[in-house]
C-alpha cells in the first residue's frame, strides 16, 4: 500500500471555529495528523511518499474557478478589509442565492460557505494544493495497478464546486475521482464511509452517471451537515440511480454499519465501476468526540477486507476522525484489511 503524505498540512491551522455558541480550539488541527502517524507507524506504516505537483486544472476540473480564485485571495483580502483573526464567513444566503457573491470579503466569505467552522487562514491555499496532490497521487497509483492512501487533512468531502464546509475547502475525494475518469476509467465509484455525509461529493456528482456514489453516515435528522443524505436522494438527469445514501441512528454498532456497507457495496459492484475512491473517515468509531456510531477498533480491518473483495483498483483519501488515540490504530486497520494482512 503506498501511502502519500505531505507536511505543508500544517500550513493550515486555523486558531478557533465555532462550535455550539462557542469559540472553541479546531477538532479539525494537526494533532490529527500527529496521532495518525504514530498510530500508523505502530503497525508497520513506516514509508511516506512525496507527491508531485500537479496542474491547477485538476482542482478545477471539479470547482468552480471563481471559488478557486475565492480561495486564494480571500486572506489576503480579509486583511485589507482591516478584520482581525482568520477569514470566518458569519453570514450566509439563505437556500437560494444570487448568481455572483457580495463584493465585500465578509459577504463573499459567506457566499462561498456553508458552515462556521469552515476557516481561511494566511496559507491555507499552500497546503490545500499540497494535499490535493497527495490524492491525485493516490489515484494515479491506482489506475497503474497499487493501491495507495492519501494520508492528508484537512478532510474535503463537505466541499461543493463553490462552498467549503464542515472543515472542508477542496474535495479531495471528488478530484481524485475525476482525475481517474480523465486517465482512462470509464465509471468510478465513490464509497463514504465517513460518519458524516459527504454532501459535497454528493453535489458535485449528483446529475452524472460516470461517477456513482454511496454514503454510509449518522442520519441527517440528528447529523451534519443536516439537509442532506436521506434515502431519497438518489441523483437527477443522467444520474439518477447513481447515488446510494444509507442513513443510521445514533448508537448504530458494527453489525447493523456492515449491514449498509454490504448493500453499498452490491450497489458498487452492480454499477459496473473499473475504478474506487474510499472517502476514509474512522469518526464511526466509538469514542470519537463528534460522532455517535459505536465501531470497535477490529471493525475496520474486517470492513477493509470487504472492499478489497471488490477487486478494483483503489485510492484510500483520508476524511474525519478526531481527537482519539485510535485513530492511527483504526486507519492501520482498514488498510491491512484490504491489503490482507
Amino acid at each position: 500500500m503506498k501511502i502519500y503524505y505531505t507536511d505543508k498540512h500544517l500550513l493550515h491551522s486555523p486558531a478557533k471555529e465555532l462550535h455550539r455558541g462557542e469559540m472553541i480550539t479546531p477538532h479539525e488541527a494537526p494533532h490529527r495528523m500527529a496521532l495518525l502517524l504514530d498510530g500508523l507507524a505502530k503497525h508497520g506504516f513506516t514509508k511516506h511518499l512525496s507527491a508531485p505537483r500537479h496542474d491547477i486544472s485538476c482542482i478545477t476540473a471539479v470547482h468552480r474557478s471563481d471559488y478557486v480564485a475565492f480561495l486564494q485571495s480571500a486572506w489576503t483580502r480579509w486583511k485589507a478589509a482591516g478584520y482581525a483573526g482568520d477569514v470566518l464567513p458569519m453570514s450566509y444566503p439563505y437556500h437560494a442565492r444570487r448568481a455572483a457573491p457580495p463584493q465585500d470579503i465578509d459577504g463573499a466569505a459567506g457566499y462561498y460557505s456553508s458552515s462556521a467552522d469552515t476557516v481561511v487562514t494566511k496559507t491555507t491555499w499552500d497546503a490545500l494544493t499540497a494535499i490535493a496532490d497527495c490524492a491525485l497521487s493516490a489515484a494515479d497509483s491506482a489506475l497503474n495497478g497499487s493501491a495507495a492512501f492519501a494520508l492528508i487533512r484537512p478532510p474535503g468531502h463537505h466541499a461543493g464546486a463553490a462552498y467549503m464546509s464542515g472543515y472542508c475547502l477542496l474535495n479531495n475525494s471528488a478530484i481524485a475521482a475525476q482525475a481517474m475518469r480523465d486517465n482512462g476509467a470509464k465509471r468510478v465509484a465513490i464509497l463514504d464511509v465517513d460518519f458524516h455525509h459527504g454532501n459535497g461529493t454528493q453535489d458535485i456528482f449528483y446529475a452524472r452517471d460516470d461517477v456513482f456514489f454511496a454514503s454510509i453516515h449518522g442520519h441527517p435528522d440528528h447529523h451534519f451537515p443536516y439537509f442532506w443524505g436521506h434515502t431519497d436522494e438518489t441523483g437527477e438527469g443522467l444520474g439518477h440511480g447513481f447515488t446510494a445514501n444509507y442513513p443510521l441512528p445514533p448508537g448504530t454498532a458494527y453489525d447493523k454499519w456492515a449491514q449498509a456497507l454490504h448493500a453499498a457495496l452490491a450497489r458498487i459492484k452492480a454499477s459496473r465501476a473499473d475504478a474506487l475512491i474510499v472517502s476514509l473517515g474512522v469518526d464511526t468509531f466509538e469514542l470519537d468526540p463528534i460522532s455517535a456510531f459505536k465501531l470497535k477498533t477490529p471493525d475496520y480491518a474486517d470492513y477493509g477486507a470487504h472492499i478489497a473483495k471488490l477487486g478494483l483498483p483503489t485510492a484510500f483519501i483520508m476524511e474525519g476522525g478526531y481527537g482519539v488515540a485510535e485513530i492511527g490504530d483504526n486507519i492501520a486497520g482498514v488498510l491491512k484489511g484490504f491489503s490482507g494482512g
